[in-house]
């Protein structure tokens, strides 16, 4: 292992050759007759790379910028060439998740207008990677300075000091949730990819807000819409539970304090095959991708903790010969995935999001310089984050989705499928639509 490392000597260096290194001596340049070594196995190579902005193997995305620096946005690499892309594919889902849209949302004003800055050519994409940014136009430093002396209760104030000694104090930084445009944005670049090649839709709403929850049965997984989902402000496809819900986030908000709650995603259309066994599992994919998002503290797909509670004989998902002649199941309480791979059902998951961490009540806390003291937050917060959470699990999704589609058709479409036992990863009329385009 050593052998193929590279090091690179400053400049008044010592060689191993030279005895010990003496502190604050300079040398002379190095000869010009001195012969670099020829085998690149003798030399050394020290590497330093940055973790945790970057998601995906086939279909890349890098998120970047700060809540209160001059922007946000994210780099898309491995998109697909050809694909009819411009800034108004992103503007709706960056509409539904900004800030300012109702008294139950933060009352920052952004209207997270974003540009497309490379990767584009004639409205198609050309294959290149794929910049969008996002300006911050609202920014307000100074509702910032208790907060940058004194740690945020839940908050990732202390945890970024004790990572890296050092943050950006206004706004939460990379911690901020306004970190999601770039994951938004790509989100909706993977979900034009997903509706054009396979039909695939994903659609998420608002399933618990506190101990307002949706019941199951109210809801239509096969017929619900983005049009039920969005006629309201906290995004849920129920007018009745969504009023409750409402009110919930109403009652504490003019308190100064938060609620939780719970966002749904379903996705149909789901082509079968996507996951692996093993450590890349789909379901394991899913609930990284949708834990990384701020605020999130629990992940169920299927039946969840619930199953646990049942017996084999009723958990399991029956097979059927449908009407096509298509192998599906009775129920659906594997949630479309079956040993870490999709088997065409709708995938449903839902996700837990905490109280917002950020409160304008008085709470105990310690100074940065290590004193007890007591912090009321200033600034603007949701006083619940999941009616704005919806567009940002719904990215989420569509990127692991996307990422795994193109990783199945890489390995399993590079010769002719298995017709006895495959099914084509793209639907027939979509096939044909492309050749339209």
């Amino acid at each position: 292992m050593a052998s193929s490392l590279y090091t690179k000597h400053f400049l008044g260096a010592p060689s191993s050759s030279d005895g010990p290194a003496r502190l604050g001596s300079l040398q002379s340049p190095p000869s010009p007759s001195l012969q670099m070594p020829a085998r690149r196995s003798r030399v050394k190579r020290l590497e330093i790379q940055a973790a945790g902005s970057t998601y995906g193997t086939y279909f890349r995305v890098t998120t970047f910028g700060e809540s209160h620096g001059g922007g946000v946005g994210c780099v898309i690499d491995g998109c697909p060439p050809r694909l009819p892309l411009s800034e108004a594919d992103m503007q709706v889902d960056l509409d539904r998740r900004r800030p300012g849209q109702s008294r139950i949302t933060t009352p920052r004003k952004e209207t997270d207008t974003c540009k497309i800055a490379s990767g584009t050519a004639d409205g198609f994409t050309t294959g290149s990677p794929i910049k969008v940014e996002v300006p911050n136009t609202d920014q307000r430093g100074n509702d910032y300075t208790e907060m940058s002396q004194a740690y945020r209760p839940s908050h990732a104030d202390a945890t970024y000091d004790f990572k890296y000694g050092v943050r950006s104090v206004q706004g939460g930084g990379r911690s901020s949730a306004r970190e999601t445009i770039g994951r938004v944005a790509a989100g909706a670049v993977a979900k034009k990819i997903l509706k054009l090649y396979a039909g695939t839709e994903i659609i998420a709403y608002v399933s618990q807000v506190h101990n307002v929850v949706l019941p199951e049965d109210l809801v239509d997984h096969e017929t619900v819409t983005l049009d039920q989902i969005e006629s309201n402000i906290v995004r849920c496809p129920n007018p009745e539970y969504a009023e409750k819900m409402i009110a919930a986030i109403d009652a504490v908000r003019v308190r100064g304090d938060s609620v939780g709650g719970v966002v749904t995603c379903i996705v149909r259309n789901v082509p079968r095959g996507l996951g692996s066994p093993v450590f890349d599992k789909l379901e394991a994919e899913l609930a990284k991708a949708a834990m990384s998002l701020p605020a999130t503290k629990g992940f169920e797909f299927g039946s969840g903790f619930a199953g646990t509670f049942m017996t084999g004989s009723e958990h399991n998902d029956e097979f059927y010969m449908d009407k096509d002649g298509r192998i599906r199941t009775k129920t659906n309480r594997s949630g479309g995935i079956q040993g870490g791979i999709s088997n065409g059902e709708i995938i449903n998951m839902r996700i837990g999001f905490k109280p917002t961490s950020t409160i304008s009540r008085k709470q105990n806390t310690v100074t940065r310089d290590k004193h007890d003291t007591e912090l009321i937050a200033r600034g603007r917060h949701d006083p619940c984050v999941v009616p704005r959470a919806v567009p940002m699990v719904e990215a989420v999704v569509a990127m692991v989705l996307v990422d795994q589609l193109m990783a199945q058709y890489a390995q399993c479409n590079l010769f002719p499928i298995n017709p006895a036992l495959q099914e084509p990863l793209e639907h027939p009329q979509d096939a044909q639509a492309k050749l339209h385009l």
